[in-house]
């Protein structure tokens, strides 16, 4: 799987900020967090939704970038 730098044109330092991963799981947390049947599933199942939130985000982000692949 292949995690390059989501912005990798940094002029100003070798810096290169978040990973491609890093970027499609936020955008996929998005999606989570704003949806209410997700958060109220968490609740009912007693899982904290924050964490649960950040491990299904990753666990998309880690498909997306399968996906490229193909």
């Amino acid at each position: 799987m292949k995690n390059e730098p989501a912005f990798p044109n940094s002029h100003f330092s070798n810096v290169y900020g978040m990973s491609l991963r890093d970027y499609f799981a936020a955008k996929a947390m998005q999606g989570y967090c704003a949806d209410k049947e997700f958060v109220d599933a968490c609740v009912f199942m007693d899982k904290d939704v924050k964490e649960e939130a950040a491990r299904v985000s990753y666990a998309m982000a880690d498909a997306m970038l399968k996906a490229r692949e193909a």
